[in-house]
């Protein structure tokens, strides 16, 4: 199943020759040319193209696109999944309109399961998505056998973790748009890495009235003085440049043709600022001919605006003559693009990120949803010599490591191994990493992730050898079956499986038998061969089963502990890989 975006395929204006249309094309003709049965699915609306209807009409714009027949399926039904019959109607087909359906934006897990009928792998191909959870993008999976990344969406992942990485300098920020306060984590960010911060929209307002100049009420974000003089205080300790509108055209409220230039601090009673005015574009041309590496957050945009003035097409004039001074530059922002594509002679030395809250949530340092559902989001570069002070030793994982009392209590007790937590919630990871430093414990290591999406990203990073995989007492939701197994996916019995070294160890252990035997059937029947089952004398039979009577290790988890002191049974059982 490929999640494409709508915006980029279906446009009114479609570009063939564009990067994201070309790379989205791609994705679907690649899968297609391999042989793969491809189901398209996506959600549209006629903002984008007033001739965007039925499902049959988007199929037929899609089949030219795709220069292949293109078949739509009017199927999606909670109580209709896909059938495989209906796989044989068409190489590639589409399902109904996503946007139909509350059930999408709601991540509904029956829904995703739905959509995951007779699908083997997902491929997000819309990045555009990314910062939202959906069902057609999150939800659906947990049921599909892989979930990655289309070429459209890995080349804008690609471009958006290039704003945090860049060496080239001077690197300036232009920002445009409003809400300061809900964008004051990324826009602090921007000053850990730009060099000036060049304010040409709304947000400029709350800046100056921040630093002391007189500004109208009704030009200021109410509740965001706060996060403005921290911006500007950080500014400064920075020794980061920020810069303002100088000037302005303003517009006479009563004669809405009158337009006159006035000075920044000095807007006149009944007129409203609509753009920049050109000592503030002549400060901006300065800076930009300066500059390396420029990212561009929308034009000026005010609460009103004018036709007349151009200010916006001034700037993208400007940024297109330095484009050709091996200057790089990513435009952000559907207008801010359409700009740029009506001034620019060439888009080839630009960067163009339509969707902007994609890139203000990145900029915030947040996870995207979307990307974390792949089966390697946000790969891992870790310093393995900083997290142990021998990382040649053999390696142990626990996977789920709560609050890390068995890794504490092994790397204690074993100074020859090393030992890493791998734990989603960040808070406890927190803590047990304060508690590694002030112990002064020297060969345990704990990382905030989600296992199921970066094991096989962290651990084939590692020098030395994996000897031993832990799962113990995964906590499942009874009241929600159909998340009850979500933490244990093939994707990451096979990783398991693959990188674990010859002879090494699985233990796996839960209070709740339906746990274990579950855990105990995904490793036998994805650990492609390589695992087995190991008993010793030790081994007792509960309910007809074989499980170990004790924890091999002698040190125990938290809960294992409570249920233990509650003489309650623990279900045990240690997998061996018999081939390397």
């Amino acid at each position: 199943m490929v999640r494409f975006d709508s915006t980029i395929l279906l446009g009114e204006n479609l570009d063939l020759s564009s990067q994201s249309a070309s790379k989205a094309i791609y994705t679907i003709k690649y899968l297609h040319e391999c042989g793969a049965k491809v189901i398209l699915v996506s959600g549209w609306s006629r903002k984008i193209n007033f001739k965007l209807h039925a499902a049959q009409t988007v199929a037929d714009i899609l089949s030219s696109v795709l220069q292949h027949k293109v078949t739509d399926l009017r199927c999606i039904s909670c109580n209709m999944p896909l059938k495989r019959e209906d796989l044989q109607k068409a190489d590639i087909l589409l399902l109904d309109n996503l946007s139909e359906y509350k059930e999408e934006v709601a991540n509904c897990s029956k829904f995703a399961e739905l959509l995951s009928s007779e699908v083997d792998i997902l491929v997000n191909d819309s990045f555009g998505q990314s910062h939202k959870i959906l069902a057609s993008t999150v939800g659906i999976a947990r049921f599909c056998y892989a979930s990655v990344a289309g070429f459209s969406f890995e080349e804008n992942l690609h471009q958006l973790q290039k704003i945090a990485k860049t060496k080239k300098k001077p690197y300036i920020a232009i920002i445009g748009g409003g809400n300061l306060k809900n964008k004051a984590a990324a826009l602090q960010f921007l000053e850990s890495i730009c060099d000036a911060l060049v304010f040409v929209g709304q947000m400029s307002f709350q800046i100056m009235h921040a630093v002391g100049h007189i500004i109208p009420t009704n030009l200021v974000e109410r509740d965001a003085n706060k996060a403005a003089l921290d911006i500007v205080q950080f500014s400064h300790d920075k020794n980061v440049l920020m810069s303002c509108p100088k000037d302005f055209w303003c517009m006479n409220q009563r004669f809405t043709k009158q337009l006159e230039v006035f000075p920044a601090h000095g807007v006149p009673d009944g007129w409203l600022p609509v753009d920049l005015g050109p000592r503030s574009l002549e400060e901006i041309y300065s800076l930009v001919t300066k500059s390396k590496r420029i990212i561009w957050f929308g034009p000026g945009k005010f609460s009103s605006s004018s036709p007349y003035t151009g200010g916006a097409s001034k700037l993208a004039q400007m940024l297109y003559k330095q484009s050709q001074c091996e200057c790089e530059i990513t435009i952000v922002g559907n207008t801010a693009c359409e700009v740029i594509k009506n001034e620019a002679s060439s888009l080839s030395s630009f960067t163009m990120l339509e969707n902007a809250s994609v890139v203000w949530e990145f900029l915030k340092e947040q996870k995207l949803p979307g990307v974390m559902a792949l089966d390697r989001a946000y790969p891992f570069s870790i310093d393995w010599s900083a997290a142990y002070h021998d990382p040649s030793q053999p390696l142990v994982v626990d996977i789920g490591s709560g609050n890390g009392l068995f890794i504490m209590g092994m790397a204690e007790r074993r100074k020859d191994l090393n030992f890493l937590g791998l734990e989603i919630n960040r808070k406890l990871v927190r803590r047990c990493l304060d508690s590694v430093h002030q112990s002064g414990i020297m060969n345990a290591y704990f990382i905030g992730t989600n296992a199921t999406s970066t094991f096989c990203s962290i651990v084939s990073s590692y020098p030395g050898e994996l000897v031993l995989v832990s799962i113990q007492c995964p906590n499942p939701d009874f009241n929600k079956p159909e998340n009850r197994w979500s933490m244990l996916q093939r994707s990451l019995v096979e990783a398991v499986a693959d990188l674990l070294a010859h002879k090494g160890k699985v233990f796996l252990q839960s209070d709740v038998k339906a746990v274990a035997m579950r855990m105990k059937e995904q490793f036998l029947q994805y650990g492609k061969g390589k695992l087995r089952l190991s008993h010793d004398c030790h081994s007792v039979k509960i309910d007809g089963n074989t499980w170990l009577e004790d924890n091999p290790f002698g040190i125990r988890s938290d809960w294992e502990q409570h249920v233990m002191d509650r003489g309650a049974p623990m279900y045990r059982l240690m997998l061996s890989k018999s081939t390397g």
